[in-house]
């Protein structure tokens, strides 16, 4: 029987994705309403996602099923619990906010009708996933998160974009067809996929340890590439500078964390306690995180930037998810820094990348060069971005400095428990050193290029005065009150969660630390001289960076003048798309199928002529016809009648001569030709599936089989 919480989860998942179709229609007629429209649905779902956080608090049933029983044969699954009522909180939230500010980020943008449309396609789909209770409801939510998000990509439908949306597209669906695979396996090993059943479930046997891990690596996979983590990081730096900025803050904020809500499922869940898997991660995480800090260190383009930061925070996620494996069961402190460094990134993104469409929204640019000193006599969007900055630089009295002591300290404490025989040496201590000493590095780096931004937009000054005075009469008509509002209120929550962490923080880490089976954990001096320590170092090593390596190193003097400018010091071959996947997936692949195909084509070519040299000895009879096929012959017969009948009537001053046979067999053959090409286009992904499911279908019958 249903009960009030089972409906407003619903309502919360399938009201946006019906009121998408209802806000098209609308939108059609009535562009001003379609906005209204949009604006009152995202604010009624965070009202119903903010319900559902407070009845969890007041102790609502948590665990309880809400099932749609014959969706795709195994039906759909939603529960609820402290995390998960958050996040869809979360994720409602930002989705207001982002609707709030489109309509002004828009004014001037084609085809916003279909902008809507997806917006509230894609916002029904994301808190889909965040309510799933298995993997099968998690996996038709996520790819339909996947695709409705790939239209934000290509909006402007500009070259660039289009390339780039295929990018996001091709990593989207050969990570949901890997964690296709994954499914499969995981399914056939527990014959279930339910996350609270795979809890239960004595994964670490010798019998079935090695699919397992097969399973586990092709989810890790298809969330992984979700996420933004190296090196599936590729569509991050591509998609967000060609998205509209409110879809970028989505993509980043929100998005990125349904990724990160798999990979999280997969370490609490199937791989709990288990230090390889953590040790795993924890490189995955420290290879992210320091490849993103560089990508955006070296960026001039400032959603580029903002991009590539969002790459190197998941990598400070995925570090803390990691160090909760070699933790277990002393996690609480890696696994609450990862929760809310998690929360901390989405909220930030929020502001930034809001700020920088603020900026785009009057420049129409985003070269660094060109948006110089924008922000010149703007203090209130002065105040929107410094919030952002700050609290991604890890600042002491600010949101992202709470969750980054966590992680730093649970890496410090992991040498302590090992030094003390507390926990086994399960990874080398001189290792864990060096990468505390990483990620101290990679906090300084954050802190650089967020400062190279700061004093881009509103320090420095344009090099054209011109621009500058243009830049600087804008006053307060940059952006209208609306915008302004949305902007304000989510810049100001990022120094009250810093402000107040024992409050804010702790409270918000309570609520969804039973998802990820924390332990519970003393209330920590968040402001002591030791937490405080790790902070400094980072920011002082921010400073550092910016002085020797921004100042000298990234920037150029003008000729005949002492004005510099910035400049890209990236190597271009270093394009992981370009240099790997795109040769990878659109030459080698296809040649070598193309081979395959070609020798067995011929095989089979070679089998019919020897046969019919010998066996059969057919030869050809004189009606074959030379082109054409029985259909095109008929209706040349046909013409030809109709050709001959007119010359012996209507046309015997002039009789007409045309080779119907020759023009419709040609006509046969380019249509054939056109068939075959988008035949193969759409068949290339399914061979690769298919390959995929046969490769899986044969372990499974050989494990049966044999029983391996």
């Amino acid at each position: 029987m249903y009960n009030d919480t089972d409906i407003i989860i619903e309502a919360a998942v399938f009201l946006p994705m019906a009121a998408a179709v209802i806000g098209y229609l609308i939108g059609r007629s009535h562009k001003e309403a379609r906005n209204l429209f949009a604006n009152i649905i995202t604010g009624v779902t965070f009202i119903l996602c903010s319900i559902l956080l407070l009845q969890m608090l007041r102790g609502a049933a948590v665990g309880t099923i809400v099932t749609i029983p014959y969706v795709c044969g195994m039906g759909i699954h939603f529960t609820l619990d402290g995390f998960r009522a958050l996040y869809g909180t979360i994720a409602a939230f930002m989705w207001f906010m982002t609707t709030l500010f489109s309509k002004e980020y828009f004014g001037h943008y084609r085809n916003r009708n279909r902008y809507y449309l997806f917006l509230l396609l894609t916002l029904g789909a994301t808190e889909g996933v965040f309510f799933s209770a298995d993997f099968y409801t998690t996996f038709l939510f996520f790819e339909i998160m996947s695709f409705t998000s790939y239209v934000w990509v290509i909006h402007d439908e500009k070259p660039e974009s289009l390339r780039a949306g295929g990018t996001y597209l091709a990593v989207a669906v050969i990570g949901g067809l890997i964690m296709l695979m994954g499914i499969f396996l995981l399914y056939d090993m527990t014959g279930t996929l339910f996350f609270a059943d795979l809890a239960e479930l004595s994964s670490f046997s010798a019998g079935n340890a090695s699919q397992l891990w097969a399973a586990g690596l092709c989810l890790l996979f298809g969330f992984g590439a979700k996420a933004g983590a190296f090196p599936l990081h590729i569509w991050l730096p591509k998609a967000h500078p060609v998205a509209p900025a409110p879809a970028s803050a989505l993509l980043s904020g929100i998005l990125t964390k349904a990724g990160m809500y798999g990979i999280l499922i997969l370490t609490s869940y199937l791989f709990f306690g288990s230090a390889a898997w953590g040790a795993m991660i924890l490189i995955l995480g420290v290879f992210t995180m320091v490849i993103g800090a560089l990508l955006a260190l070296f960026s001039i383009d400032l959603k580029r930037t903002l991009a590539c930061s969002s790459v190197s925070q998941i990598g400070f996620i995925l570090v803390g998810v990691g160090m909760s494996g070699l933790l277990s069961p002393k996690n609480a402190m890696a696994l609450r820094g990862s929760l809310l460094h998690m929360v901390n990134h989405s909220l930030i993104k929020l502001v930034l990348f809001m700020a920088a469409g603020v900026i785009f929204m009057n420049v129409h640019k985003l070269d660094l060069n060109d948006v110089r000193g924008f922000g010149h006599k703007k203090p209130l969007l002065n105040y929107i971005f410094l919030m952002g900055a700050f609290g991604i630089s890890g600042v002491p009295l600010f949101n992202g400095y709470v969750s980054k002591t966590l992680i730093h300290e649970s890496i410090v404490e992991y040498r302590h428990l090992v030094t003390a025989a507390v926990l086994p040496a399960s990874f080398d201590l001189s290792l864990m050193s060096a990468i505390e000493w990483i990620f101290l590095l990679s906090g300084g780096l954050t802190a650089a290029y967020m400062t190279k931004l700061y004093i881009c937009l509103f320090i420095e000054k344009n090099a054209d005065s011109t621009v500058q005075k243009k830049f600087d009469d804008l006053k307060g008509k940059y952006m209208n009150r609306t915008s302004a509002l949305a902007l304000t209120v989510s810049a100001t929550l990022l120094p009250i969660a810093g402000l107040l962490p024992s409050i804010v923080m702790d409270g918000i880490a309570d609520i969804g630390q039973d998802f990820l089976r924390a332990e519970n954990m003393e209330k920590i001096a968040y402001f002591s001289v030791d937490n405080l320590k790790g902070a400094l170092i980072s920011l002082v090593f921010g400073a550092l960076f910016y002085g020797l390596i921004v100042r000298p190193l990234l920037m150029k003097k003008k000729e005949h003048s002492e004005e510099k400018y910035y400049i890209n010091q990236w190597p271009a071959w270093l394009d992981l798309e370009n240099l790997i996947y795109r040769p990878v997936l659109l030459q080698i692949l296809p040649f070598t199928f193309g081979l395959i195909c070609r020798v067995l084509d011929s095989l089979v070519d070679t089998v019919v002529v020897i046969l019919r040299k010998t066996v059969y000895r057919d030869e050809k009879l004189p009606h074959e016809r030379m082109e054409g096929t029985f259909l095109t012959h008929l209706c040349a017969c046909i013409a030809l009648f109709f050709q001959w009948t007119g010359n012996l009537t209507i046309h015997r001053k002039k009789p007409r001569n045309k080779d119907y046979e020759h023009r419709l067999a040609l006509f046969q053959e380019e249509w054939s030709e056109n068939s075959m090409m988008i035949s193969r286009s759409m068949s290339f992904g399914l061979l690769l599936f298919c390959v995929g499911l046969i490769l899986t279908v044969a372990y499974l019958f050989i494990k049966d089989v044999f029983g391996w």
